[in-house]
């Protein structure tokens, strides 16, 4: 055997004897990758195990407080909005004693003016003077009056207080008087119309 030959076969020995020292390595490192993933397994079992299940009681307190939470929660709410409600109506009755005052400071300067007055037409435009300035201010908050006369008699509108003979034949089932007028407030009824009507 020549040098060659012997060089060769010591070379593939060395070959053969790396080859199986690094699968020994690779055999003792998935030994160590398994049992790593075990112990791992077995830590993560154990932390379930930890963790307690909530009991009924537990449960039960827990919805409680939440219910009792809620519960006044919903009481300050209703006690909030029912304050502000009646804060919100005296206000409104203030608003509109506001803008009427005006009209009665015109009725006490009116009749001081008339006590010794003789001139009855000055007193009578006085009367309109006053009735159109409160009706302006009536109506700038929505106040509207119901034109009746002539109509034919709503039920839903008016209230029939007499039924006369009518004195015209057109006029039957109509609105023959007014006794006292009826409003419209924003356009839903505020006083219905007390009427007389045609027969």
């Amino acid at each position: 055997m020549s040098k060659k030959d012997k060089k060769n076969q010591n070379t593939d020995k060395e070959k053969d004897i790396k080859n199986e020292e690094q699968s020994a390595q690779n055999e003792q490192t998935e030994e160590k990758a398994v049992d790593e993933k075990e112990t791992d397994n077995s830590n993560g079992s154990d932390q379930k195990e930890d963790k307690k299940e909530p009991t009924w009681e537990d449960k039960y307190n827990d919805l409680n407080d939440k219910y009792l939470r809620l519960y006044s929660e919903f009481e300050n709410f209703r006690r909030r909005t029912a304050k502000e409600r009646v804060e919100m109506m005296s206000n409104a009755g203030s608003d509109m004693i506001k803008e009427v005052l005006p009209v009665l400071d015109d009725m006490e300067r009116a009749i001081e003016s008339n006590k010794d007055s003789d001139d009855i037409e000055s007193i009578k435009e006085g009367f309109n003077l006053v009735h159109n300035k409160l009706f302006k201010t009536l109506e700038g908050k929505g106040l509207k009056p119901m034109n009746s006369i002539g109509e034919e008699f709503d039920p839903e509108t008016a209230d029939a207080i007499a039924k006369i003979p009518a004195p015209e034949k057109k006029m039957k089932g109509k609105v023959v008087d007014v006794v006292e007028k009826g409003y419209y407030l924003n356009d839903s009824i505020l006083r219905y119309a007390k009427v007389v009507v045609g027969e």
